[in-house]
């Protein structure tokens, strides 16, 4: 597995070299101002993200967002001046003040590398092994967007051909997410994948023997990947030459992902720091940032400094990008003449927009009819799969369960796949018992560009995505979680499969909207709304997560309302039969909502005027403006009702002092479903009760008033 250099048109001259050396020294300086960092990384893997930057990437620094551009993910995203450095030198935009205010406040160069705040950075990466997942998500996109412009075309010649590389440490592969994630890449046989493993053997608790003995490489061949491994150099940095050649090996390799391990020394070739944990986490400190600028050759008294020549001969990737951008925009106007109609689709697609009509293709559901939310929300699938070609996604294992396959005919799966419907343009994707990473790949699939993406599972193994739900808030991602089997009526499977806690928990996490439609109407008008805001009238983009039933729920008429996230479901009445100003508030989301409508028929037999809100998404009311909230949630009722089935820890905002909620606070049971809601105390009368309550403690405090 060893690659000796075989490329004869690969340069390395004093200049690269120079500049590469400008990279250590730039990292050392960088992480010795602010007093806090990761230099050894940067300092080590230098002659690597040069050659990809400066040798070998198709990228232009003037168009960062180019959509025939090469990806390069960062998943150490703990040595982020590898990258920062990268674009400083080929002419992002960053310049030495940027270098020079790292990890401060307000500067483009924060701690971990940020998608959307520098420029060039096409993912957010920090917890280790997402970067690997969010690349395999961008080969999976990249191929899916073939699919829907250039499916015909010969390997290599479509303007939608690129290469998705990756920076993984050791870290980043010993996480559960990573090898999940190459499991499904090496599954899905994809060629446009390149990982560049740093081999350094160094961990914050020194030398990776501590937790790690596995042969690395044989892994990831029982995965299915290309595999090789880049020697050291005598002096031991790294071989620019082999570097390059072992990268266009694993270009050429279009059948498999490929894996390119390259042993590296930790804070190379610092005389004191190098290959020791202190290296990966701290400033080297003025005294070695000093000895190794001797070895260096640079002036160990001066700080920041960039050679004149260095940044013009780096900058010249602006040259070197505006031409492949040129050429690239030939082949794709000549695709655009052989493909008129498909063109009109990409600048549709591109453009953020659905295609005219699509919102009449969402289907109505009759009313008083039971059914589950999982189910209504296939149905829509399914329907707007039809008219929606840049919609796809699937499920972790359980399709049947989340009701999530858009098309049974056709599977995303790679040739040579035997099963019936196996398509490398497929539309379901079959993720495999793999939530982390699918939700990863999510991220990284709505990254790329030009496609949507949705993935399902059940609500309570929303755990194990957790972290990379919170990067999708964290993007601003426009990526859809189904999230079924939603509360203690999925029945006798358990306490371990009832969710308890996470609707609360999944509120909690800033930039994530949680929708718990009550019945099929609202689960369609909810799908809607989340199609609705992945358009350009939308500038700041949001994750979804749908929290769909199992058991079948009765089915009301349709309000447009619920796009509001709440609104007046049933409206308080008189004795009379007409609206009346309500004396009690009844607040429900989805399987609850028939608790709290056949509550308010019980009150208002005993004279009680009351109204029924239904709030299927806080995050979609709270956006309302507070004349509306107030219309809905008037201030002067103080006698309120939250029903959910989980904890309720988001529902005391809305019910204030006087008001009472009806939660779940402990876990559930194995047992049918509608007996748990009735031993757990979800009835009618137990909304009803606790609505009683909530009057005679309003009584109460007016009394005490007077």
């Amino acid at each position: 597995m060893s690659t000796k250099p075989t490329t004869t048109d690969f340069e390395w001259t004093e200049l690269d070299q120079r500049a590469v050396d400008t990279v250590r020294v730039l990292a050392m300086d960088s992480v010795q101002k602010v007093g806090n960092g990761h230099p050894g990384t940067a300092m080590s893997l230098a002659p690597a993200a040069y050659v990809l930057f400066q040798k070998l990437m198709r990228h232009d620094p003037a168009d960062a967002d180019w959509t025939g551009r090469d990806r390069f993910v960062l998943s150490a995203g703990h040595s982020s001046l590898t990258l920062y450095i990268q674009l400083f030198l080929a002419g992002y935009g960053l310049e030495l003040a940027d270098l020079e205010g790292f990890r401060t406040w307000g500067s483009k160069t924060p701690g971990h590398p940020e998608y959307g705040h520098t420029t060039g950075v096409e993912t957010t990466t920090g917890p280790l092994g997402q970067g690997v997942a969010n690349a395999v998500g961008m080969a999976m996109a990249s191929r899916y967007e073939r699919g829907l412009f250039d499916p015909d075309a010969a390997q290599g010649t479509s303007p939608f051909d690129h290469m998705v590389y990756v920076v993984a440490g050791d870290g980043c592969l010993q996480e559960g997410i990573a090898a999940e994630a190459s499991s499904m890449a090496g599954h899905q046989k994809l060629g446009n994948l390149v990982m560049l493993w740093d081999d350094n053997h160094i961990s914050i608790e020194g030398d990776t023997q501590t937790a790690v003995s596995e042969d690395t490489l044989k892994r990831y061949e029982a995965y299915g990947w290309h595999v090789q491994r880049v020697e050291q150099l005598p002096n031991g940095d790294l071989d620019p030459a082999g570097l390059a050649a072992a990268l266009e090996a694993a270009k050429a390799e279009t059948g498999r992902p490929s894996f390119i391990a390259v042993r590296s020394i930790i804070a190379w070739p610092a005389p004191n720091a190098q290959n020791t944990e202190a290296a990966h986490g701290s400033a080297l400190g003025a005294e070695e940032v000093a000895a190794t600028k001797r070895v260096l050759g640079f002036d160990p008294e001066k700080s920041f400094v960039v050679a004149d020549e260095v940044l013009a001969h780096t900058r010249r990737a602006l040259d070197r990008g505006r031409e492949a951008r040129a050429e690239w925009e030939k082949s794709f106007a000549a695709w655009r003449t052989a493909n008129p109609e498909r063109a009109a689709e990409f600048d549709r697609i591109a453009a953020g927009e659905l295609p005219e009509g699509w919102e009449d293709h969402i289907p109505s559901f009759e009313t008083g009819k039971a059914v589950a939310t999982r189910a209504a929300s296939g149905k829509v699938l399914q329907a707007l799969g039809a008219i929606v070609p840049e919609l796809w996604g699937g499920s972790a294992d359980l399709a049947g369960s989340n009701n999530t396959t858009i098309d049974k005919t056709s599977s995303f799966l790679p040739e040579g796949n035997p099963l019936p419907g196996a398509d490398p343009y497929g539309r379901t994707v079959h993720f495999g018992i793999r939530e982390h990473s699918m939700a990863a790949e999510m991220n990284g699939i709505a990254l790329h560009g030009n496609t949507r993406i949705y993935g399902g599972t059940f609500l309570v193994f929303s755990d194990y995505m957790r972290n990379a739900v919170r990067l999708s808030a964290l993007m601003h991602l426009p990526v859809t979680y189904v999230w079924t089997h939603d509360s203690i009526g999925l029945g006798e499977d358990g306490p371990t499969h009832q969710p308890v806690e996470h609707l609360a928990s999944l509120r909690a996490i800033p930039g994530l909207n949680i929708v718990r439609p009550a019945d099929a109407n609202e689960t369609a008008l909810a799908w809607r709304e989340i199609m609705r805001r992945w358009t350009k009238e939308f500038r700041v983009g949001a994750p979804h997560g749908l929290a769909l039933t199992r058991q079948g729920v009765p089915t009301y008429e349709a309000d447009e309302n619920t796009a509001k996230g709440g609104y007046v479901r049933f409206e308080a009445e008189g004795a009379d039969g007409t609206a009346a100003e309500p004396q009690a508030v009844l607040i429900a989301t989805g399987s609850e909502l028939q608790l709290a409508v056949a509550a308010r028929e019980q009150l208002q037999a005993e004279g009680v005027p009351t109204r029924v809100v239904s709030m299927p998404s806080v995050e979609w009311f709270e956006e309302q403006d507070q004349a509306y909230k107030d219309s809905v949630l008037p201030p002067s009722v103080k006698a309120r009702v939250a029903v959910e089935a989980g904890i309720g820890l988001t529902w005391y905002r809305y019910v204030g002092d006087a008001g009472r909620i009806v939660s779940l606070e402990h876990f559930g049971a194995s047992a049918d479903g509608k007996l748990l809601f009735r031993e757990f105390g979800f009835t009618p009368e137990a909304v009803a009760a606790a609505a009683r309550a909530s009057l005679d403690h309003v009584a109460g405090l007016a009394a005490a008033a007077r």
